[in-house]
C-alpha cells in the first residue's frame, strides 16, 4: 500500500469521526428553531460555512459547501490517479452548478447560488461554465465524459446528467456500484411513473447499462419493479406503489450508511476506505440538511428524517 493511499485513509477516517452522525442531526432536528440548530452546529465540521447563513436555504447549502471541501481535501491526500475514484462521487455538485445557471423568475433570482468551486472533482465545469445556451451546455455534456443528455431542455439536461453519474460511478467506484444501481432505479421510476416523463435514448442507454433494458421499457411501476435485475431489486423492496419512492429514497441513503460503514471497517488503508468514507460523509451531510429543514419547522422531525435515522 503506498503512503499516499496510507495518509488518504487516514484523513478519511479523520473526517467521519468529525461528524455529528444520526444522534447529533437528530438533536439539531429538534431546534426548536433554525437559529438553535446552527448554534448547535458550531461545535461541528459544518461551522466553517453556516456560520453566515441566514435562511434555510443557505444553511442548507452551506452544508453540502461543507461536504464538498472535505471531498477536495480528502483529494489533496490522495496518490496521483486516486482523485478518479472521487469524481464521480461528486458529480452531484457539478449538475447543480449546471442547474444554478438554468432562468429563474425575477422574482426568485435572489435565490440563485454561486457555483460550487469543484477544483480536482470537475469533471467538464469549465467548458459548462462557457456554454451561454442550452445547446451549447449540451454540446459541452456530449463532448465530455458526462456524454448526450438527449436534449437541451432543462429536464433533459437535468436527467442525463442524473443517468451519466450512475453510469460512471458504476464503472469507476466498483464499491460503488450498488448505491450506482440503485439511484439509476428510483431516477427511472420518478420520471417514469411519477412526472410520466419519456426517457431519451442515451438515458435509456445508460440506465440499460446498469438495469438491463427490459425494466426501462416496462409499460407500468409493478412490471417495471418486476423486471429489475435481482441485484437492483433491494432498491424497491416492499415500494407498492409510485407515490412511496420517498420511502426507497430513504432507504437507499441508509444502504449507503450501511455499506460505507462496513468498507471503513473491513480495511485499515486502500480506495475502499476512502470510498467508504465518502459514502458516510455524503450521509451525514444529507441528515443535516434533513435535520435543519426539520429545525425550520419547528423542531418536528418528519416521517422521512424519522426513516433515514
Amino acid at each position: 500500500m503506498s503512503a499516499g493511499w496510507v495518509a488518504g485513509s487516514v484523513r478519511a477516517k479523520a473526517l467521519v469521526g468529525r461528524c455529528p452522525g444520526a444522534e447529533g442531526a437528530r438533536h439539531v432536528a429538534r431546534g426548536p428553531t433554525l437559529g438553535d440548530a446552527l448554534r448547535l452546529l458550531a461545535a461541528t465540521p459544518y461551522s466553517r460555512y453556516t456560520r453566515t447563513a441566514t435562511d434555510l436555504r443557505r444553511a442548507q447549502r452551506a452544508v453540502s459547501g461543507t461536504l464538498l471541501w472535505h471531498l477536495r481535501v480528502l483529494a489533496g491526500w490522495l496518490p496521483p490517479g486516486g482523485v478518479r475514484l472521487l469524481v464521480p462521487l461528486a458529480a452531484g455538485f457539478e449538475i447543480a452548478n449546471v442547474v444554478s445557471r438554468f432562468p429563474v423568475p425575477e422574482d426568485r433570482r435572489a435565490e440563485v447560488s454561486e457555483p460550487y468551486r469543484l477544483g480536482s472533482l470537475e469533471t467538464a465545469w469549465r467548458s459548462l461554465e462557457r456554454a451561454g445556451t442550452p445547446a451549447q451546455t449540451r454540446a459541452a455534456l456530449t463532448a465530455s465524459p458526462w456524454g448526450d443528455p438527449g436534449g437541451d431542455t432543462p429536464w433533459a439536461l437535468v436527467t442525463g446528467m442524473r443517468m451519466a453519474a450512475a453510469r460512471r460511478t458504476a464503472d469507476a467506484v466498483p464499491p460503488a456500484r450498488r448505491w450506482a444501481q440503485g439511484r439509476a432505479v428510483l431516477l427511472a421510476a420518478r420520471e417514469l411513473f411519477v412526472h410520466r416523463r419519456s426517457l431519451t435514448a442515451p438515458v435509456l442507454r445508460d440506465a440499460a447499462r446498469l438495469l438491463g433494458t427490459r425494466a426501462p421499457a416496462a409499460a407500468g411501476y409493478h412490471e417495471f419493479r418486476d423486471l429489475l435485475p435481482a441485484a437492483a431489486r433491494w432498491a424497491l423492496a416492499g415500494v407498492e406503489e409510485p407515490g412511496d419512492l420517498w420511502r426507497a429514497e430513504a432507504r437507499w441513503w441508509r444502504t449507503v450508511q450501511t455499506d460505507g460503514a462496513a468498507l471503513l471497517r473491513e480495511a485499515r488503508y486502500g480506495p475502499r476506505v476512502v470510498v467508504g468514507a465518502v459514502a458516510v460523509l455524503s450521509v451525514d451531510a444529507w441528515r443535516v440538511r434533513a435535520a435543519l429543514g426539520s429545525a425550520a419547522r419547528g423542531g418536528r422531525p418528519g416521517e422521512v428524517f424519522d426513516a433515514l435515522v
